[in-house]
């Protein structure tokens, strides 16, 4: 299987939410909703812009076909946040999620610490994460649903 990491563009971000749709459909079934720019194209077309110059957006295409996507925020003094990592089902269980994050330490060499979250029930995640050297580090507060996510953060030595 032949994939590349583009540079999202802004004529992306239909397709990028597409996908992201697909990926996350679990989730929103499970929880009754997604990453916070799960569904907004505006939110997107923005995230891509970078507007504060402190956030990149990445595609991942297989066949000419966008199958996933990466969004970092810079945090300041060499730590990254990850918010979002996410591969098209039909693509999942093939080792990409795990290049894909790879790819973003080569890429930000600059990097001595990355942190994400990913929801409490999402077992599946948290396995990946951990098996690719995150370490659980805290819980974010419970939402009035009962949600909550688990920290994770890597750090870079």
């Amino acid at each position: 299987m032949h994939i590349i990491f583009l540079k999202s563009k802004v004529k992306d971000a239909e397709d990028i939410i597409r996908v992201r749709a697909d990926a996350f459909y679990d989730e929103v079934k499970r929880y009754g909703h997604g990453p916070s720019v799960f569904d907004s194209i505006e939110k997107e077309r923005k995230f891509i812009l970078g507007e504060n110059d402190r956030t990149y957006s990445y595609i991942i295409k297989c066949k000419n076909e966008i199958i996933g996507g990466m969004a970092v925020e810079d945090l300041g003094e060499g730590t990254y946040y990850l918010g979002c990592i996410f591969v098209k089902k039909e693509y999942q269980n093939y080792g990409i999620g795990s290049m894909m994050l790879r790819f973003l330490e080569k890429k930000f060499i600059d990097a001595k610490k990355w942190t994400l979250e990913t929801p409490y029930l999402s077992f599946r995640n948290q396995h990946f994460y951990e098996k690719n050297g995150y370490k659980k580090i805290g819980e974010s507060e419970k939402s009035k649903d009962g949600f909550y996510q688990y920290q994770y953060e890597k750090v870079i030595s």
